[in-house]
């Protein structure tokens, strides 16, 4: 299974990382309401927190931001369920083909790299925060010495321009 197919599969949702019912059923060459028909047969190995159904606003978000044509592989009444990485494992239990095995060990290959992806990102973030924050210190203080030696000239400017008073020698 191509790792890179199945990461354009992966979308973020509610703040999650999830694959949607329809894409799934194409990875796993099944139809679509005949994967929701075993997670429906199955119900309680899939809370809430591995599985849920999109709302229609959710819906219409994702299918403008989908290049292919979504109405082909699902009617517009139904909403896609999508599917957590914990869902995702859990389907792998219920769904016993050789494809379906394949699939998932490619899918959780997926989540792994997004993962490792995110965590090198993150580190990423943090030592550039560092280096600003050492380096805009390090301007501050050449702000501040710049400042003052045009502070200084404009005194002595000042200086220089005011009419001297007093005795002179």
């Amino acid at each position: 299974m191509q790792l890179q197919k199945i990461q354009s599969k992966i979308y973020y949702i509610r703040e999650l990382r999830v694959m949607l019912d329809f894409d799934l059923a194409q990875l796993y060459e099944v139809e679509t309401r005949v994967l929701n028909q075993a997670v429906k047969r199955n119900i309680k190995r899939f809370p809430e927190d591995f599985m849920f159904q999109l709302t229609q606003e959710e819906w219409e978000v994702m299918s403008s931001q989908i290049v292919t044509t979504l109405s082909r592989k699902r009617p517009k009444s139904a909403l896609p369920f999508a599917f957590t990485e914990q869902g995702l494992a859990m389907l792998s239990g219920i769904l016993n083909s050789d494809k379906a095995i394949n699939v998932n060990i490619g899918i959780m290959r997926a989540f792994v790299v997004l993962r490792q992806f995110a965590l090198t990102n993150e580190k990423l973030t943090i030592k550039l925060k560092e280096i600003e924050t050492k380096y805009d210190k390090q301007f501050k203080d050449v702000y501040e010495a710049i400042n003052f030696l045009l502070q200084k000239e404009k005194i002595q400017t000042l200086q220089q321009k005011r009419k001297k008073i007093g005795f002179k020698k």
